[in-house]
């Protein structure tokens, strides 16, 4: 799965959300670790109430 993030550097660190969950934002001392940070950041969000044996299957919408 691709998202696409939004970045800026302040003051100090590299901020970024995701844009297509813009809820989700985090910062980074470089640019690598801002997007590993979202990464993370996501998979806490989308996991956060699934057991860890849990199943995939894809579907069409």
């Amino acid at each position: 799965m691709k998202l696409n993030m939004i970045y800026w550097k302040g003051d100090q660190f590299w901020l970024g959300k995701l844009l297509e969950h813009p809820e989700i934002m985090t910062q980074g001392e470089t640019l690598e670790e801002l997007e590993e940070n979202l990464r993370d950041a996501y998979h806490m969000m989308v996991m956060e109430d699934v057991p860890d044996d849990h199943e995939t299957k894809e579907i069409t919408l």
